[in-house]
């Protein structure tokens, strides 16, 4: 594989933060808050992932040695065990998000007259779904360079629609409506309830702000890392909050919250009539497609850099003649169309799928911030490139401080439900890290591991027990 510029490092972080989320961004919002909720919430969520995007330029430039970012972090931190669940964790919220994708595609087409496919999670809807599931597989499978290239157009083409959308609703804006919204609805709760309520949907749509760390290994310099993190993050930011400010503008919140997904289409056939829907479900499409592209690639280069590195079994660093990891691929889409069966028995499948992908990649974030303040508080503090010293910096400090605060926030804010739920699917994947072992002839599980898989495995049963007694509902 060539090594990616900045530019092309940029448009994978783009990529992979513009997919489906942002076209949902107004009806979440205004299911669980007002205006000033809002805002206090990107807020939050803007300095909380702008202090990640800061954290891991930090360790890209720090430890150059780590490929992999998110997986890497974790396992240089905390041992094999934990990296392994991180990167484990990783990968399946890549899987629930491209589940996410294909749902939502679906709720968009039903929205456009297409009979059968109701919110995305019917028989139909679930059929069609596999269908393009596996035509992407063997794209993917042809050439990860030639699908890199597609996403760099793809990610031009579906921004295009998006900052219309924000255009459009900036002219017919009503200001009375506006300031109508901004207290919030009775049903929204306190302020404080208000904002812990949208902190999964803004952890949704900044995933991907790890997308060049994912790719460190191909990038020509770790200072490209860094820099294509911090510009992928501030532009997609403008992005997310603009489309979800305008909103506010164009229809009371309680009328946003009932609109069916994805909810920024109503809003537009509000603001300017019926073709406003087609414009942005076609640009969702486009979107949609060109982030699901991403976050395969991403999956897939996650579990493959883990076998490679000997802490996932051997078959999944196995390449074909194009050389794509295609074991890895194929376990990402087999997985996929299992949570796509899955939710044909879910009350609210694109809910269930969104919130899942934030509440699963919570502990790897979490991971690797605690890793960077490990590191920066350290003796060595990390190996800084081109100067060779070891240096202890204040502002890394700082920075490192508050990735950590923030990522502990979301999991609180996530709430028990889904941190059990995370633990039903962490739990069985040390089935693979057994496989690994006995591969190596290494003992399965060293004292302080096998404390981590008994936490684990209460987890796990805990959620299961959740789910029996009604208290976690898909």
């Amino acid at each position: 594989m060539d090594k990616l510029s900045v530019a092309a490092l940029t448009a994978l972080v783009v990529g992979s933060m513009v997919g489906a989320g942002v076209f949902s961004l107004p009806g979440r919002f205004a299911r669980e808050t007002g205006v000033a909720g809002a805002l206090i919430a990107w807020v939050i969520a803007g300095v909380g992932m702008l202090m990640l995007a800061f954290v891991f330029q930090m360790l890209a430039i720090r430890e150059p040695k780590l490929d992999s970012g998110v997986f890497a972090y974790a396992k240089a931190g905390f041992g094999e065990y934990l990296g392994f669940f991180s990167g484990f964790g990783y990968w399946a919220s890549a899987c629930a998000g491209n589940t996410f994708y294909w749902v939502f595609i679906m709720s968009t087409l039903s929205g456009l007259g297409v009979r059968g496919l109701g919110g995305g999670d019917t028989v139909l809807a679930v059929a069609v779904s596999s269908v393009g599931l596996w035509g992407f597989f063997l794209l993917i499978r042809k050439g990860v360079q030639n699908a890199t290239f597609i996403n760099t157009i793809i990610t031009i083409a579906k921004i295009v629609p998006i900052v219309i959308f924000v255009l459009l609703c900036i002219f017919v804006f009503k200001l009375h409506v506006f300031l109508q919204n901004w207290a919030g609805a009775d049903y929204a709760g306190s302020l404080g309830e208000q904002i812990r309520g949208t902190m999964l949907v803004t952890v949704f749509v900044f995933l991907g702000v790890e997308g060049a760390s994912v790719y460190s290994r191909h990038a020509r310099s770790r200072e490209d890392v860094g820099r294509a993190t911090v510009l992928g993050f501030l532009s997609v930011f403008a992005v997310f909050a603009s489309v979800t400010i305008v909103s506010y503008g164009i229809m009371p919140m309680a009328d946003i919250a009932a609109l069916p997904q994805p909810s920024m289409a109503g809003v537009l056939e509000h603001a300017v009539g019926p073709w406003g829907r087609w414009f942005v479900s076609i640009g969702l499409i486009v979107s949609v497609l060109g982030a699901y592209l991403a976050w395969s690639l991403m999956a897939a280069e996650v579990l493959s850099v883990m076998a490679e590195s000997q802490d996932m079994p051997r078959f999944l660093a196995r390449t074909n003649r194009n050389g794509v990891p295609e074991n890895a691929v194929l376990l990402s889409s087999l997985l996929v169309q299992l949570l796509l069966v899955i939710l044909l028995f879910a009350s609210n499948a694109l809910d269930l799928a969104l919130d899942l992908t934030s509440a699963l990649t919570l502990i790897p974030f979490f991971l690797a911030a605690l890793f960077a303040l490990k590191l920066v508080l350290s003796r060595n503090g990390g190996t800084e490139k081109n100067t060779g010293k070891n240096t202890l910096v204040p502002r890394d400090i700082m920075l490192a401080i508050l990735a950590c605060l923030y990522t502990a926030f979301l999991i609180f804010a996530a709430g028990l439900q889904f941190l059990l739920l995370s633990f039903v699917i962490y739990a069985p994947a040390s089935i693979l890290f057994v496989m690994t072992r006995r591969e190596q002839g290494r003992t399965l599980f060293t004292a302080r591991e096998f404390v981590i898989l008994m936490v684990s495995l209460i987890g796990a049963a805990a959620g299961i027990v959740a789910l029996a007694t009604g208290f976690i509902q898909l």
